[in-house]
């Protein structure tokens, strides 16, 4: 190996420099609109505003990504593709692990920090996400209530009244299962989806004779645990969520009008998928 006195390296010729014809990666990105979309609103601007900003920028084009693999994972399972579906969930876990850590970033914004700029953001608040809250209806946990929250947003509305209406992926998962042989209740099936997802007992004996006979439903056992996965990582995404805020703003209110800490505790009660998590009580009783 020889040193190379400038600690420089060339570029090769097949590189390409011209740009004048031809596609460029912030082209391609559209980085002039992506760079140029945080505008800080504190007067005089305050440093970790910036900070603020692309932290909930950033969450919500992962949250864009989750929708696009969600939806593909739902009509995968309405066409008995339960490979693609799984890939699709693989993928869904690793953005939720990202954004769960984005929020040691935000972490470090510390309670004299924030309140430098806190009133900048006037009413705004992440509980008028409607990206998340699509996340939510696609796993199950609907809510018709949250659609008043973005009446001034037509395009938004319009978003989770479609969403609200349509199958969750645990529906899709569970008509699966039927058309798979499985005994699933006709009840579970006609249900109104428009409603969240409540417990149903009866679904439990579906659930334990799958992971008792394991070896014998192997890819269904394993989907069963993807979906759990799912709604571990969510809730350590939420439990991530009230901890950073209750650091940064203690147990005040929220921006939006909610009760901060309390608001966000009561959210961990909501749960997705609630029979794969009652057979945890059956199996080696």
């Amino acid at each position: 190996m020889t040193d190379d006195p400038s600690n420089t390296r060339a570029l090769e010729d097949s590189i390409v420099t011209d740009f004048s014809r031809q596609l460029n990666y912030g082209e391609y990105l559209a980085l002039d609109e992506i760079l140029g979309a945080q505008h800080l609103r504190s007067e005089p601007v305050h440093h970790d505003e910036l900070l603020f900003i692309i932290q909930h920028q950033t969450s919500e084009l992962w949250l864009k990504l989750m929708l696009h693999e969600l939806g593909s994972a739902r009509e995968a399972l309405r066409a008995d593709d339960l490979g693609t579906a799984l890939k699709r969930i693989a993928r869904v876990k690793h953005i939720q692990v990202t954004m769960t850590e984005q929020w040691s970033v935000l972490a470090t914004l510390t309670p004299s920090e924030y309140s430098e700029f806190r009133e900048f953001l006037a009413t705004s608040s992440g509980f008028q996400s409607y990206q998340y809250r699509a996340v939510e209806f696609m796993l199950g946990n609907k809510n018709e209530k949250m659609l008043d929250v973005f009446d001034s947003d037509p395009a938004a509305r319009a978003l989770l009244e479609k969403v609200l209406v349509e199958t969750s992926l645990y529906d899709e998962f569970l008509r699966y299962l039927q058309r798979a042989g499985f005994p699933v209740p006709e009840a579970v099936l006609d249900r109104d989806v428009t409603k969240a997802h409540v417990f149903t007992p009866e679904l439990v004996p579906v659930f334990v004779d799958i992971y008792r006979s394991s070896k014998d439903h192997w890819r269904v056992y394993e989907a069963c645990e993807e979906l759990v996965d799912l709604e571990d990582n969510f809730q350590l995404w939420r439990f991530r969520h009230l901890r950073t805020v209750a650091r940064t703003i203690g147990i005040k209110a929220g921006t939006g009008g909610s009760s901060g800490t309390q608001f966000l505790e009561k959210a961990l009660s909501l749960t997705f998928f609630p029979e794969l998590f009652a057979v945890r009580n059956e199996i080696g009783a």
